[in-house]
C-alpha cells in the first residue's frame, strides 16, 4: 500500500475466498471456464469466482490453455459478472486475436520463458514492444502486462520502458527466499 503500486495476486481456486476476504489487495481467480450458471458440475463460472470476493480472473494462461471461441466467450461471462478480464497471450498474433474480445488486459508471455531465469525483457523485449503496439492498434482501452522470467526491479523497469503497464508474474516471487524484500525490489522502478 505504500508504493501506490496496484498488487493482485491469484490464488488456487480451493483458496480463492480465503484469501479474498483475508487481504485488502485485488484477488483474481486463475482461470474461468466459459460456463453460464447451471449444470456446470466441475467447471469454474465467473459467478462462482465473483461470489467468492475476488473481482478478476485470467483466462488462457500457458498452463491452461483455450480456444479462441472458448477465451471469447469466457471473457464475454465474466464481463457479465463484472470480473476484471486478464488475457494471456503466447505470441503477438495471439494478443492481436484475443484483442477483439475486449479484455480488460492481455498479458504477453512467451511459454519458454515461463519460470526460467531468463527475462523476456532481455530474451525478447521486441515481443512486448510489438504486442503493446499491436493490442493498442486493435482497441487502446486494453491494458498490455508481460510475463515470463520476471523476477528483479530491472526487469520490470524495462518492461515498463518498452510500453507494458505492468508485470505477470509467480515464480519470481514464489520461489524467492524472501518474498516480501523480492516484491519491493520489483515496485521501486515503477
Amino acid at each position: 500500500k505504500d508504493s501506490g503500486v496496484t498488487i493482485a495476486v491469484c490464488p488456487p481456486m480451493v483458496e480463492l475466498g480465503t484469501v479474498a476476504r483475508a487481504v485488502d489487495i485485488p484477488v483474481f481467480s486463475q482461470n474461468a471456464d466459459p460456463h453460464a450458471p447451471g449444470s456446470s458440475t466441475g467447471w469454474i463460472t465467473a459467478s462462482m469466482i465473483k461470489s467468492t470476493g475476488a473481482i478478476g480472473t485470467l483466462i488462457n494462461h500457458s498452463e491452461h490453455r483455450f480456444e479462441n471461441n472458448v477465451i471469447s466467450e469466457s471473457v464475454e461471462l465474466a464481463k457479465a459478472d463484472d470480473l476484471i478480464t486478464m488475457v494471456c497471450a503466447e505470441s503477438v498474433k495471439k494478443a492481436v486475436s484475443v484483442a477483439a474480445y475486449r479484455p480488460d488486459f492481455i498479458a504477453i508471455e512467451p511459454p519458454e520463458l515461463i519460470g526460467g531465469d531468463i527475462s523476456v525483457t532481455t530474451a525478447n523485449p521486441l515481443i512486448i514492444e510489438d504486442t503493446v503496439n499491436s493490442v493498442k492498434s486493435v482497441n487502446k482501452k486494453i491494458s498490455v502486462l508481460c510475463g515470463a522470467g520476471v523476477k528483479t526491479g530491472e526487469d520490470v523497469a524495462k518492461a515498463i520502458e518498452l510500453g507494458s503497464s505492468g508485470v505477470l508474474l509467480a515464480s519470481g516471487v514464489v520461489k524467492s527466499k524472501d518474498p516480501e524484500t523480492t516484491l519491493y525490489d520489483l515496485i521501486k522502478h515503477i
